[in-house]
């Protein structure tokens, strides 16, 4: 949806991801990003927290919630983008609280101070439009002799 706040945050995971299936059979997943900004002091030689510790609650769901309770745990370093969203519920003894949560739309480890081995997991839904899914419309580019539709030399994507 236009409109919609967008941030990225790059803290760990104060928990492992707890992952769920909703009653509709969705998966979710939702784990707590705590992100500390800090300044180093050049007189001290050393790094300080400059600010309070954000603790952002994401929710991940679908295949993405798959991978995130498959691949993160607890204290990893992660990048999160998503969307703000606010939700206002009704506590056991009747009072209204609000939340400000993430919904997730991309996550991963952080590659800054440590390593990770990339796994492609198997493609559900493609979207439509999506270039080696379907054939040329009518009056689009040709494909290759031999019924392929990747460029010359190119056998795989290009990813």
């Amino acid at each position: 949806m236009a409109g919609e706040p967008v941030i990225t945050v790059v803290g760990n995971l104060t928990d492992d991801p707890d992952i769920r299936t909703t009653p509709s059979g969705d998966t979710v997943t939702h784990f707590t990003v705590a992100s500390t900004p800090r300044t180093f002091d050049r007189r001290s030689n050393e790094w300080r927290d400059s600010a309070e510790t954000l603790f952002l609650r994401c929710s991940a769901w679908r295949q993405e919630a798959e991978h995130v309770a498959e691949s993160l745990t607890r204290g990893t370093r992660v990048i999160v983008q998503g969307r703000l969203r606010q939700r206002t519920f009704e506590t056991r003894q009747g009072e209204k609280r609000t939340v400000v949560e993430c919904e997730v739309d991309e996550v991963g480890p952080s590659l800054r101070f440590a390593g990770a081995t990339v796994a492609r997991g198997p493609r559900t839904g493609v979207p439509a439009g999506d270039r080696f899914a379907a054939a040329p419309a009518a009056g689009g580019p040709p494909g290759r002799e031999d019924g392929e539709r990747h460029a010359p030399g190119e056998s795989e994507l290009p990813f």
